[in-house]
């Protein structure tokens, strides 16, 4: 390219905006959505935007190591700096062959999000980003360096500059500025700092490299000891404070041998795996855990089912009430917090809103029954997925030292779902089979979010996503099973045979940026989220277990359940009977209260012998068939009903009995009749204190009928789950950035088309600012645009009070208003002649 053909340098951030094509600004607002949030207005607005302090601490908070590294190294580099300069300050003297690799890509992340703009020969860090990693006392730099010497000069006498020139062997100069560059250019000379270092004790030299590494400031007495003063004497070290001292950059690097950084992390520090396991062996062991995690969901919503533990007053479960889950469930606190949590956030449970407000189930829960076990489990899976929700911080404390309890509030973290799915996705990047070690995995996420500790929250949800996904069946022995890798929408397992490579990153490198170091991944849409959760549950239906409808009967009261059992026999059966143990199988045993249960139902004796002659593989055990009937000659019997309460009982002898026992005595009963006792308990306590006492007595109606106590499930209103609280504002989709970005051009076209001077104007201002006519003139103006055909450039100030430019081709004026076609919006429009500020014609070359 000749140099007439060859652009023109940017000046500005918005210069360099401007060159860029629709498809790079699409990435820049793609990668820092809080840019489009609004839409600005043109692309000197978006510039502007894009270097105030928020939206830069933002930005940096999502590069990764290195880029940051190339950040911090052109801060600390001069402005503006080159590329062979910057690739000086991050592969050093000798040269790293990673770095120089790696360098194109983060410098490629830089510019794309407008964090680095210019070309290579005139390379310039955003002034905020800038201003955020320059070292400073107040706020030490990661490179561990400290200022220039021109830096830590200023303010320094004249005679002490000319001073140190003379002890560094330099010619005096006239004045602090160039005496101050001398100095500069003598700490840059490699081959005269060499011979300055070598001229000095042992004990200077290793004052200076205590501090080459940083912290690069000391302190020092009133009177220095001899090896000290040497290095004031030289320049070598700087004063900033009374009884401080610093070491300037150019020492540093000169020590260092150029580099900025101690260790350069050009390359992401490889996911190890600690064992592999067949592919088989991997999906069948997340299909158990699968199949647990809905079992264990639908036992907690059913302990539920009559109303759950009350809300406390600030929200959540108290402490109490998770004990008693955990117990139920037979799982440690903190794994009993994740379900609860977990079907709090997949829509299943929620608070009934109720006076006396409780936890119960929703009525989606019903609906969310009735589905095949594989499409349940993968509604479970893609809330978890999608969650804020936290469970592992249950039980910690919030920043006003209050307990961070279940189902309360305060458990959100937005970085959860990003964290989760990147987690997945880093298991998914191993060999089939393969698990990785926790410590790998962790390092992996500290190199692509360096800034993002936020007291390493990071750290622990990824541990937390581990451990959460073998629970929930996503993983199997560590390693990601073929469901949980179609529900991230991961792409098909590598082979066994091939071994786990770290991801590439250098010039050669033909993958995107962002397979190699993704940023924070958008939320996949509904209709993503849909599919792969229908993806994952296709794959988990074959490894799931068909249901049985029979059970294995055994003589010692217990019933063996090899398998999981359909619907309405694991109903019948847990009513019946209390569970015992489970695993892959769940035994099941018949008591005296279990068996009393299922008559309270509404079940005969005769209902019960015939549902277990049915269902069972074995004949019905006689010890079985002698408890269902001895329960049942003696069930209702007893007849409970409202007095306070009342007993009646035909056999006169049975309430002999009971009055003659002591433990009836809380009970305060009386005789009426030979058959009726009076209680001063109400007829809840009444039937519990009785079957206390070894009687099965029956509730009964006001007309004497015997009570069926139903398992009538309590359900809350209808309740939507629980929205996902967003990472900063959404990441747009290619709709409403297509149109952003049209109407950015737009806006900018109207901001730099040059126009012809109004009255009162000149060249000198006759651009950037709003135009300024008279009623009159502009009206004048419109009319003849309309007869001619041209465009005008005019000022707009809009109902809210919003000044804007635009540029407008009139096509009629009319009844105080003017029709015309917008270029800004690509649109006709029509706006009232009132709120034109003024019009101005187009200069000949934008036309």
């Amino acid at each position: 390219m000749s140099t007439e053909e060859k652009p023109a340098a940017p000046r500005s951030l918005a210069e360099a905006l401007r060159a860029r094509d629709d498809a790079s600004l699409a990435a820049l607002l793609r990668s820092r959505p809080d840019l489009i949030t609004p839409v600005p207005t043109d692309l000197t607005q978006l510039a502007t935007r894009a270097g105030t302090r928020a939206s830069v601490v933002r930005a940096l908070e999502r590069l990764d190591r290195f880029a940051l590294q190339t950040a911090e190294a052109l801060a600390v580099a001069a402005d503006p700096a080159s590329y062979g300069e910057l690739l000086g300050l991050l592969a050093g003297d000798d040269g790293d062959p990673a770095v120089a690799a790696a360098l194109p890509r983060a410098l490629g992340v830089l510019r794309e999000q407008a964090l680095v703009w210019g070309g290579d020969d005139r390379l310039r860090l955003v002034r905020t980003a800038r201003e955020l990693l320059t070292p400073s006392p107040q706020h030490p730099s990661p490179t561990g360096l400290g200022p220039t010497v021109q830096e830590a000069t200023a303010g320094m006498s004249p005679g002490r500059i000319q001073e140190i020139l003379a002890a560094v062997g330099l010619p005096s100069t006239h004045d602090s500025v160039s005496a101050v560059a001398a100095l500069g250019d003598l700490f840059t000379d490699r081959t005269r700092m060499a011979a300055l270092l070598t001229n000095l004790p042992e004990e200077s030299r290793e004052v200076l490299s205590r501090l080459v590494w940083g912290p690069p400031y000391g302190q020092v007495t009133h009177d220095p000891a001899p090896h000290l003063r040497r290095l004031l004497e030289r320049g070598l070290l700087l004063p900033t404070a009374p009884g401080t001292v610093v070491l300037p950059r150019e020492v540093a690097l000169h020590l260092r041998a150029g580099r900025a950084h101690r260790t350069p992390e050009p390359v992401p520090p490889p996911v190890e795996v600690a064992a592999t396991h067949r592919p088989q062996v991997v999906d069948a062991t997340a299909a158990g855990q699968a199949l647990a995690a809905l079992t264990t969901v639908e036992e907690l919503l059913k302990d539920w089912d009559e109303g759950g533990p009350a809300v406390l007053r600030a929200g959540g479960l108290s402490v109490r009430d998770l004990k008693r889950t955990a117990v139920a469930l037979d799982v440690p606190e903190p794994v009993a917090a994740f379900w609860v949590e977990l079907a709090y956030a997949a829509g299943l449970l929620a608070s009934d809103g109720e006076a006396d407000e409780r936890y119960a189930a929703t009525p989606a829960y019903d609906e969310w029954r009735e589905l095949p076990a594989a499409e349940r489990w993968a509604r479970l899976a893609g809330a978890w997925l999608l969650a804020t929700r936290t469970p592992g911080l249950v039980g910690g404390r919030d920043a006003k030292d209050r307990t961070l309890s279940a189902l309360g509030p305060n458990l959100d973290r937005s970085a959860a779902p990003e964290v989760r799915h990147r987690v997945l996705a880093l298991l998914a990047g191993l060999p089939e089979g393969a698990a990785p070690t926790e410590e790998s995995v962790l390092a992996r996420l500290a190199w692509e979010r360096p800034r993002r500790r936020e007291d390493d929250l990071r750290a622990r949800l990824a541990r937390w996503t581990l451990s959460e996904a073998e629970l929930l069946g996503v993983t199997g022995r560590g390693a990601l099973s073929a469901p949980g890798r179609a529900l991230i929408g991961a792409p098909e397992a590598q082979h066994p045979a091939e071994p786990a490579q770290p991801e590439p990153a250098g010039p050669g490198d033909k993958l995107p940026v962002h397979h190699r170091t993704p940023p924070a991944p958008a939320p996949p849409s509904p209709a993503e989220q849909a599919a792969a959760s229908a993806a994952a549950a296709r794959l988990l239906a074959p490894l799931l277990p068909e249901p049985l409808d029979h059970v294995l009967l055994q003589a010692d009261l217990t019933a063996v359940a090899p398998g999981p059992l359909e619907r309405p026999l694991a109903e019948v059966l847990g009513v019946l009977a209390d569970v015992e143990s489970k695993g892959g199988a769940t035994v099941y045993r018949f008591t005296p209260g279990s068996v009393r249960r299922a008559l309270d139902a509404g079940r005969t004796a005769a209902d019960l012998h015939a549902f277990l002659a049915a269902h069972s593989r074995t004949p019905v055990p006689q010890p079985l068939a002698y408890l269902i009937d001895d329960v049942a000659r003696r069930h209702g019997q007893l007849r409970v009903g409202a007095a306070s309460a009342y007993v009646r009982c035909d056999d006169d002898a049975a309430l002999s009995e009971i009055l003659a026992d002591k433990r009836s005595a809380a009970l305060g009963l009386r005789r009426l009749a030979p058959t009726v006792l009076a209680a001063q308990a109400d007829p809840a306590a009444l039937l519990e204190g009785l079957r206390a006492m070894g009687f099965a007595p029956a509730a009964e109606s006001a007309a004497g009928d015997v009570l069926i106590a139903r398992v009538d499930a309590h359900r809350t209103p209808p309740r939507t789950a629980p929205e996902p609280v967003p990472d900063g504002p959404p990441v747009p989709d290619g709709t409403l950035l297509g149109a952003a970005i049209r109407a950015i051009r737009a806006g900018d076209l109207a901001s730099t088309a040059p126009r012809k001077p109004g009255p009162g104007e000149d060249d000198r201002t006759a651009d950037g600012e709003l135009p300024r006519t008279s009623p009159a003139e502009t009206l004048a103006t419109v009319q003849a645009a309309v007869l001619t055909g041209e465009a005008l450039w005019i000022g707009y100030v809009n109902a809210e009070g919003a000044a804007s430019q635009r540029v407008v081709a009139p096509i009629r004026v009319e009844g105080g208003f003017v029709t015309a076609y917008d270029h800004t919006a690509d649109e006709v429009r029509t706006y009232p002649l009132h709120r034109i500020t003024g019009v101005a014609e187009l200069a000949d070359d934008a036309r």
